[in-house]
């Protein structure tokens, strides 16, 4: 069996970047590309801002989703858990 080798795309790298998951050298070398390379900066950008607005958005199930899972809990005795 072949090893498997991983590729990363440069949304992978943008990614990792963000997420504070890249080694320190790599994350100096991104650092470097992404100075270099204006429409990845802009990408870089436009990632920040969408986590910055996804972070800031509240999620609430609809009322029918609320519903069918107490009709699910309570068909099931699960409403005292």
């Amino acid at each position: 069996m072949l090893p498997m080798t991983k590729y990363f795309t440069p949304n992978e790298q943008l990614i990792r970047y963000v997420y504070q998951e890249m080694s320190e050298l790599e994350s100096i070398a991104f650092e470097q590309l992404l100075q270099q390379n204006e429409c990845l900066m802009q990408e870089y950008l436009d990632t920040l801002d969408m986590l910055g607005r996804l972070n800031e958005m509240v999620m609430e199930p609809s009322e029918k989703t609320v519903k069918a899972i107490k009709k699910k809990a309570r068909s099931s005795g699960l409403e005292r858990v």
